[in-house]
Order: C-alpha cells, then sequence, then structure tokens
C-alpha cells in the first residue's frame, strides 16, 4: 500500500465543493477541512507508485477549484489504532 497526503489551497469559497470532488476520486480515502496554512487535506492510498503518480497529476490536478497543492509521500504508517489491535484483548 502507498500512502500520500495531500495539502491542499483551494480557490476562495470552494472548500466544501473541492473536498466533494476528491472524496469521489478512487483512491482518495478520506479528506479533512482544516484550520490553518491550508484548506483541506486528502489521504491517498493506492497499492503502488504508478498508481499514485496518475492519480496526482492526471486526476487531483484537475479538480476544479484547486488553487495549489503540496504532496507528502509516506514512508511509514504509525497508528495507535494499529498498536490498540495488535495489543489490546
Amino acid at each position: 500500500m502507498v500512502t500520500a497526503i495531500v495539502l491542499v489551497n483551494t480557490e476562495r469559497g470552494r472548500v466544501v465543493d473541492v473536498a466533494q470532488q476528491l472524496i469521489e476520486i478512487d483512491g482518495v480515502s478520506e479528506v479533512f477541512s482544516v484550520a490553518g496554512r491550508y484548506d483541506l487535506v486528502a489521504i491517498l492510498r493506492v497499492t503502488d507508485n504508478d498508481q499514485m503518480a496518475e492519480l496526482v497529476t492526471a486526476h487531483l490536478l484537475r479538480v476544479e477549484g484547486v488553487a495549489h497543492t503540496e504532496t507528502l509521500t509516506a514512508f511509514k504508517a504509525f497508528s495507535r489504532l494499529d498498536l490498540e489491535r495488535m495489543f489490546g484483548l
């Protein structure tokens, strides 16, 4: 599994519209509206790097209302939920 976090700035007044467009794209597992420097955070999960490249360059960048993105590729995942499943009774 290849995971990436995409930080998204939208055009003014387009946060909800862009979020709805993003979540409809295969490979986008979650979209969060956030406070701070970015408007949205999208979590992408696909099976390989080729799919990730296609998802980011061919799909995300074509979403109307996206002004700027920054993509962070995850190397390793650390999750409290995974630890709780392993050691929980």
